[in-house]
């Protein structure tokens, strides 16, 4: 069985740079987020979930943008880092 961390490198991500060609995000491909979805038993009924798997009220989820944002003006500050989407995947390996 081939490792996650192969498995990343045959995935066809397409990486969003900010103007200072910086990573910003990643685009994964349907079927690979599908497979990635599996792999975590995540729900496929399209519905946006917190941790616990219930359904995001839209207070919780302007909730975690706000968080986001904050991590992304920490970051850019300097006072944090950021995980790399390699790092997060061998992460997620790492618990099954």
């Amino acid at each position: 069985m081939r490792s996650l961390d192969q498995k990343t490198r045959m995935m066809n991500v397409q990486y969003i740079s900010n103007q200072k060609g910086e990573r910003t995000a990643v685009v994964v491909p349907i079927n690979e987020w599908n497979k990635i979805k599996e792999r975590l038993d995540l729900p496929d009924d399209g519905e946006d979930r917190d941790e616990d798997g219930l359904p995001l009220t839209k207070a919780a989820l302007l909730a975690d943008v706000k968080e986001a944002l904050e991590e992304v003006k920490l970051y850019k500050q300097g006072k944090i880092k950021m995980q790399s989407a390699r790092d997060f995947l061998k992460e997620l390996e790492s618990e099954k």
